[in-house]
This record gives C-alpha cells, structure tokens and sequence, in this order.
C-alpha cells in the first residue's frame, strides 16, 4: 500500500495539493479575520444589552456522560494491510470516538489502540449493494461490468460499512441480525454526535469561523446547506479543500491506474485517503495560526469597542437604513413571488416527522417511568430504586433505546423543494432535530432525578410509588412546554437555512455591486467591526423573518401540532425547582447501595488508577445476549463484555395485571413466601417485558406444582364428578336443587382453595362446565333462579376482592393514558375518580340485576 501511495502522490503532485490548500487557507484566513472583530462585537453587544427569549423549564446536565462509555464489544474487521477478516473488540468512549483493539486483553491492560476513527463526515451503510452503489460513483465514466466479483466479499451476511466520500471507509460484520441492529444504531448515534457542529461555547470564533466558510463558499457561487459541514474545524476546512481539489487530482491519478474495475476503485481510496490526509494536516496548522494571531490582537479591539460602543452602533445604524432602502424593494418582491407560497408546506413537512420523534421521546420516558414504577410495587425498597434509577439516568445517550425516536424524524422529506431552494439534502435538518431529541430527553431524566432525589428525603418505602408518580407529572409538563419551545425555535432556523441563502442568491447580482460605496459613510476606526456585506444579510434576513414567525404562530396555534401557543407562559412557576440544577449529580449506585463492591475493588486496584478509571466507566449499552449457546459465534467474533448493564436493549410492554406476584405473596404460606418472592422479583429484570412474563408463568407453575397440585386435582375431580351427576339429575324435574346444591359444594371448594390462583382456576372450571351454558342462552328479563343467585354472589365477592386490589396496585401508575392532542397526563385526582368509578360498577353488579354480564366481567379480569 506504502508503494501505491508514493508511485502515484509523487513530488509534484504533494506540491499541487500543497498549494491548493495554501490558497483557499489564505483567502478563509482574510475572510476570518474580518469576521473575528463583527463577532467580537456583537458578543459584547449582547453582554450589555442581554437577549430576550423563555426561560427553560427542565435542568440540564452540564457533564452528563462523566465516568460513562457509550459502548464496547467484538466483531469482525476488514483489515486492508492483509484482505483478511480478523477478530477486533471496539470501545467507544464518552468522546463517540471508535477505538478498535486486537482484543479485549488489550484494552484491559490499557494498551493503545490499533486505530481511532473519527465518525465526522461518515455514513452507516447496512448492505453490500448500497456500498457498491456508492462507490461506483467515485470513478465517474468507468462502471463495473454485470457479475464481476468486488475487491470485498464479507464474512457473513450482516455487514456494517462507514463509508467516507475522501477519507478511508472501514468494513465490519457480525453474525446475527440482532448484533448488526444493535451496532448500527451505536455507529448512526457517534455519526449524529460528531455531525451535530462545532461547540457553542466559543462565543466569538464559532461565529467568525462558520460566517468565514460560507463567506467563501458563497464567494465561489454555492449557496444553501453543506451536508460537510461537520467535524471540528481542521476537518471543515479539509473539506472544503477536497471539494475542489479531488475532481483536479481524479483527473491526473485515474488514467494511471491498473487492474480491474473494483481493484482501481479501491486503490483509488487509498489515494484519496492519503490526499485528505495531507489538507488536512497542513489546514489545521494553518488554522491554528489565524486563531492565535486573532486572539493576540483581541485585548486592543476589546478596548475600542468598549469604549465606542455607542457611536459604532448609531453608525452600524445609518448604515443598515441606507442599505435597507436599496435592498428592501428588492427582497419584498422576491418574497411576495417566489418564498410565501412554499413557507406553509415547507413548514409542514418539518412538522409532522419532527414532531413524531419529540412524541416518541414523550413516550419513552414515560414508559420507563411506569416500568419502573410497576417493578417497584412488590419490593419497594431504596436499594431497588437506586438500581432502576442508575439504568434509566442514562437514557438519553442509550443508541438502541432512542433509535425507535430517531427513526420517526428520518422520515423527513422535502422532495420536490431541495432544487428550488438549493438544498442538498434533508440530512442536516434531521440530525439536528435528533440531537435536539436527545438533549431533551436527557434534560426530563435529570429533572426527575433531582425532583425524586430531594422528595425521597425522610419519605418511607410504602409513598415510593406516589412519590415518583408526583414527579412524573410535574416532569412531563415541563417537558411539554420545553419541547414546544424547542420546536418551534428549530422550525423559525430551519425555514431561514432554505429561504435566506435562495435570496441572498437572487439578490445578490443586482445589490454586490453597489455594496461598496456604503463603506465609504463607515468611520475609518470603526471599519473593522461594520461590514457591509453582513448587513447585506441581516437586512434579507429581517425581511423573511416577519412570514417565518407569522407561519410558525399559526402552526403552533392548531392543536393537531401539539404545540403551545405564545400565550401560555411558565416563566418562573417552579422557582425553586432551578436550585437543585446546582446541586453535584447523583451516584444512585453508590447512595442507595452497590457501593460496597466498588470500593472493595478499588482497594484491589489502588496501585493502578488506569484500572480503576476503566473499570468505573459503565456502560451506556449492554452487550447483545445472544439466545442459545456462546457456540454461535465462531473464534469469539463476539465476546460478551462484563459491564454494568445500564439499559436493556429491548422495549416491550410489561403485563398490566401485576397483582399476580401481590395475591400469590398473601395467600402463600409463610415457609415458600421467601422462595416465591425470590423467584418472581429478583431473578427478572425489572423492565423486560417479555421476560416478566416468562417468569410470572414460571411462577405460576412452580405454585401450582409445590403448593396446590393435589388441591387442585381433587376439586376438579369433585367438580366432574358433579358434572356428570347433573347431567343425570337434568332429565328430572328437580335438576334446578341439585345444579344449585352442587353449585354451593364447587364454591366452598373454591373458597378453601390455598391460594388465589388455584380460586381463579376453579372459578374458571365452575363457570365453564355449570352455568355459562344456562344464562348465556337465557333472556335478559327471564326470572333468576337460586342456583344462579348463589353461583353470582360467590363471584360477585371475589371480583370485588381482585378489583380492590388491582385498583390501589394502579393507582401510582394510572397516568399511562394521556391525551396526546394537549401532551397532559391524568393528574392523583383523575385516577382517584377512575378508580371510584370502578369500584361503583363493582358494587353495582352486586344486584345481580344481570348475572351472565356480571360474570363475564369476572372471567375477563381474570
């Protein structure tokens, strides 16, 4: 690969890539120069005058991600050097950087590791065919031939591709489809981090850096979005170096290289690697030169600009009125033809996708809530609590757990629009719309943690229900109003990322020219801070921004959109709620148990800190449980990684009837209700669905078969015996008192029984093989006889029984049924009067006014 790369980027050629990033640095580094002092100003412009804006009503997390790994775990890499698949074992830190290692060991013992990638610029790619499809368009005018074998044939059958349009692409593959979805996602959510733009922490070289790049793009004649503008700004830079410097290099590097078609194309990558390399390399250093030299000459702008400040804004003033008066009629014009017909469709078609994700959001964590709030019914206690709690903390930042949100916004399209508005592709909308997701997500799941954290001060085991279900609801209203904020603000950029480039287009072959002589009314010390070009823009972009909100103010005001009009203001409601955000994070593993063997194994590794810094990072996601034996995964392609597991991957619904584990701990006898409690609750994991219902059925086995099989077995037997008895009796006219006597034996049988399972079960038995028969067939306004009197009091009284208990088992959690047109979950109030609305009917059917409904009611809720 060494002689590949040397034979084809020879002396002259290094030279030609030289100067072309020296070029395009030089003229970025002018432009970022002028761009530093007009940022510089109005950072220090609105210190002093402040913005305006709604208070968030949700924490955020300043670290959220301290001590945590997103990742880790084997596959099988593609390794170029060799063209052999080998074992490789990946760990992705908190940074959603891809560390690949030779194998775990290596890692363990904090070896470095064999490579980093840096997931900027990179697509996900799921399939062959897609890979191949992309990469015929690398080599323009030179096609593949119908079933020519590729360079890459993969191992299995589930690949995972990152593919790069100028840097390296790298190919791995797992052997289960589970696997491959699991690895997708964690692969789309480091793409999505790195995507999601530069810091906005750096109030003044963040804004002079993106101005200065679509400055010079603009300058070259591109305008609109750039699917590139991603990564940290050397990579930015490099490029914008490569979109113009690879079609220069393809044409004097293709014609030279030898082999067949796939062979050529994968040389070509590793040109195009090295070249990109290269800019890159030289960008940054250059780069770090401008921002220095910026940052030397700051102190005196500082000076100038405090002191002047008043004058520089009256001039700024008269300026932006002159140019307004060029400009305006112009951009109305334009405005009026060509942007107000497509500002509501356009508008639309962010909605609805964008507004899906933020529902799903909604949902997710309500679910976990109630998942949790279901695990914690029988075994109430802190220790448990800190357990699901320690789980769901990192929700937000779980890939597997949110990808079910971030499909919803993929959807978005703007067919038809993207030609007209110059937009590339819908990809920079929907990536910034899922980080939005998350950042929301993560700012609900630390509110509720600081909210349960300061309400389970002096609070008992029997209110932890009510307690978390009285954070829940304050949470998710606030998480109402916030989301609703944060849309909209994401709609109002989105519409001004499609219209104003499209105008400054248009406009900008009639106005550039007559720009410069508006210089001339600028003072000479205050030149440097007052650019016309950039009033140019703020002048176009005042002039759509009055449609963009007006369109926004009257989505927001339909209630299909589930977005909260202006008028409705929380701004300081839950004053002290914005305390606790100075609060340090909490450790619910360490404070509310857990921590004894972290510190046992601390001591172990006290002489090694590495040890200690790599075993404390936990786990965002837990590694795929494979189904059936470790044999599946040949020479350990897939070793299972002994980390915490924070979150289960999978999301299924829990069983609501969860009075199950509650009627069985009653009515079992004391020496098997330690057994019984072990099995039921501390074996599953709490919020697994389908395995809670695994167990619960073997729950449900293990009772019937230690405690009350012969129990069972000799009513049944009565109860046949019965049967065929009546069955006899029926043909006689006395079959009314036998049915009835025999009705009153099966009902002290089911009344005697051990437990109320074995009660459920006869109940069943008696209704099936006796009565339902007889009344099912029988008119509604027929006389009732005794037997079924008695057959309906008995049931009448356990179903009263049942339904109590199911009504305080879901109180804590009645909130699950909410509204989703006004996003309002059911307050304590609401579900008390559910629940008294139950009981009502309960009693009502107690007349026995229509026995065959009150019985089918008992059979459904069992």
């Amino acid at each position: 690969m060494g002689d590949l790369i040397s034979t084809h980027l020879d002396e002259g050629k290094r030279e030609v890539i030289t100067a072309r990033t020296g070029e395009l640095m030089g003229d970025f580094g002018r432009l970022y120069e002028q761009q530093y002092a007009v940022a510089l100003f109005n950072q220090m412009r609105y210190d002093i005058e402040g913005g305006g804006g709604p208070q968030p009503q949700l924490l955020h997390r300043k670290v959220p991600l301290k001590n945590k790994s997103i990742f880790s775990g084997g596959l099988f890499q593609y390794l170029e050097e060799n063209k052999k698949w080998r074992n490789r074992f990946l760990f992705i830190p908190d940074s959603y950087n891809i560390n690949y290692y030779e194998n775990k060991q290596a890692h363990d013992r904090g070896l470095h590791p064999k490579g980093t990638i840096n997931c900027a610029g990179y697509r996900v790619l799921t399939s062959m065919e897609e890979y191949l499809e992309l990469l015929n368009t690398s080599l323009p005018g030179v096609k593949a031939k119908v079933g020519s074998s590729p360079f890459l044939k993969c191992a299995t059958q589930f690949p995972l591709i990152l593919w790069h349009p100028y840097a390296r692409h790298y190919y791995f593959c797992v052997v289960t489809e589970k696997e491959q979805q699991k690895w997708n996602a964690v692969f789309q959510d480091c793409v999505r981090h790195t995507n999601n733009g530069l810091p906005e922490e750096c109030k003044v070289q963040i804004p002079a850096f993106t101005d200065a790049v679509r400055l010079y793009r603009q300058a070259h004649g591109h305008y609109g979005t750039w699917d590139m503008m991603c990564g940290i700004p050397p990579q930015i830079l490099a490029n914008l170096v490569m979109e113009t410097l690879l079609p220069e290099m393809r044409d004097l590097i293709t014609p030279k290289l030898k082999g067949k078609m796939h062979e050529r194309q994968r040389n070509w990558m590793l040109i195009s690697d090295a070249v990109y390399g290269l800019v890159q390399s030289q960008a940054q250093a250059q780069y770090e030169a401008v921002v220095q030299s910026c940052e030397a000459g700051r102190p005196p702008l500082e000076t100038i600009i405090r002191t002047d400040m008043d004058q520089i804004i009256t001039s700024k003033e008269h300026v932006t009125s002159k140019i307004r008066a060029l400009v305006l009629p112009k951009a109305e014009k334009l405005l009026k033809v060509s942007i107000q017909p497509y500002i509501s469709s356009i508008l639309e078609a962010l909605m609805e996708p964008t507004s899906r994700g933020f529902f799903e959001v909604r949902d997710l964590f309500f679910r976990e809530l109630v998942d949790m709030s279901k695990n914690l019914l029988n075994d109430g206690n802190k220790e448990k609590l800190g357990e699901h709690m320690e789980k769901i903390s990192m929700l937000a930042f779980h890939p597997v757990k949110m990808q079910s949100c971030y499909e919803k916004v993929e959807t978005l399209s703007l067919e038809g629009l993207q030609q007209r508005f110059d937009v590339s592709s819908p990809s920079v909308f929907v990536q910034r719309a899922q980080i939005l997701m998350r950042e929301q997500m993560d700012d609900a799941v630390y509110t509720f943690e600081q909210l349960l954290h300061q309400s389970l001060e002096g609070q008992e085991g029997e209110d932890l229900c009510k307690t978390i279900q009285r954070c829940q609801d304050r949470v998710i209203k606030k998480f109402d109003y916030d989301s609703s904020t944060v849309r909209k603000k994401f709609f109002r950029e989105a519409l001004l990322q499609i219209f104003i480039p499209y105008m400054l287009k248009q406009l900008s072959p009639t106005c550039s020219a007559e720009l410069p002589r508006f210089q001339e009314l600028i003072f000479e010390d205050f030149s440097r801070f007052i650019l016309v070009e950039n009033i140019f823009e703020e002048v176009v972009l005042h002039t759509v921004m009055k449609d963009i909100m007006m369109a926004v103010k009257e989505a927001a005001v339909q209630r299909r959109h589930n977005l909260y009009r202006d008028s409705i203001v929380l701004t300081n409601s839950d004053p002290n709620l914005h305390l606790l955000g100075e609060n340090p994070p909490i450790d619910w593993a360490e404070e509310y148990g857990g921590g004894q063997e972290e510190e046992e194994e601390d001591l172990e590794n006290a002489g090694d800190p590495e040890a200690q810094k790599r075993r404390r990072m936990k786990q965002v996601v837990s590694m795929i449980q494979l189904e059936g034996s470790a044999s599946v995964l040949p020479n350990e392609s897939c070793l299972e990684v002994p980390a915490v597991d924070n979150i289960p991957e999978e999301v299924t619904e829990v069983r609501s009837d969860a009075s199950l584990s509650q009627n069985s701990e009653k009515h079992v006898p004391n020496g098997t209700k330690e057994d019984v409690n072990r099995n039921a609750v501390e074996e599953k994991p709490p919020t697994n669905g389908s395995k809670l219902k695994e167990e619960e059925s073997t729950t449900e086995k293990s009772l019937q078969d230690t405690e009350s099989k012969s129990a069972i077995d000799c009513a049944i037997q009565e109860i046949e015996n019965a049967v065929q008895e009546e069955e006899h009796e029926l043909r006689t006219p006395k079959a009314a008192e036998s049915s009835s006597s025999k009705e009153e034996t099966a009902a002290e049988e089911v009344d005697s029984a051990p437990n109320c399972q074995e009660r459920a079960q006869l109940n069943q038995a008696v209704t099936k093989k006796d009565t339902p028969s007889s009344t099912q067939e029988k008119p509604l306004d027929s006389p009732v006889t005794e037997a079924e009197v008695v057959t309906a009091s008995d049931q009448q009284e356990n179903h009263i029984k049942t339904s109590t208990q199911d009504s305080r088992m879901e109180k804590p959690i009645s909130s699950s049924q909410h509204d989703d047109s006004g996003f309002q979950s059911p307050t304590n109030e609401e579900a008390g009067e559910e629940n008294q609305t139950g009981k009502e009917e309960c009693n009502d059917s107690e007349t026995g006014e229509d026995t065959g409904k009150g019985e089918s009611a008992h059979m459904d809720h069992q």
